[in-house]
């Protein structure tokens, strides 16, 4: 069985350079911690909307912890839009 996960937020223009290079960071200290290769995205009719996609994640405990942990490390909560959060979707095969 194969786990993933979608996680979209909104990132005002004026935060979005130094949002993208936090975001760039977490993915890569995620990736040598976990293997998982993230994908960073942007809504194509509304910029502000990102999402970070993480596929076939096998240790979702371990993952989700890490993942937290990078968050918080790379301060990527305060540079979001004003009342945004971070909203995880997990999905995983049948």
């Amino acid at each position: 069985m194969s786990t993933s996960y979608y996680i979209y937020y909104r990132v005002p223009p004026g935060n979005a350079a130094r949002a993208r290079s936090a975001v760039e960071a977490l993915q890569q200290e995620l990736s040598a911690a976990t293997g998982i290769a993230g994908q960073l995205l942007r809504r194509r009719d509304d910029e502000t909307t990102w999402m970070e996609i993480y596929e076939s994640v096998p240790d979702t405990a371990a993952f989700e912890s890490k993942l937290v942990e990078l968050v918080a490390r790379h301060g990527l909560l305060p540079l979001l839009a004003p009342g945004s959060s971070r909203k995880q979707e997990v999905f995983r095969t049948f």
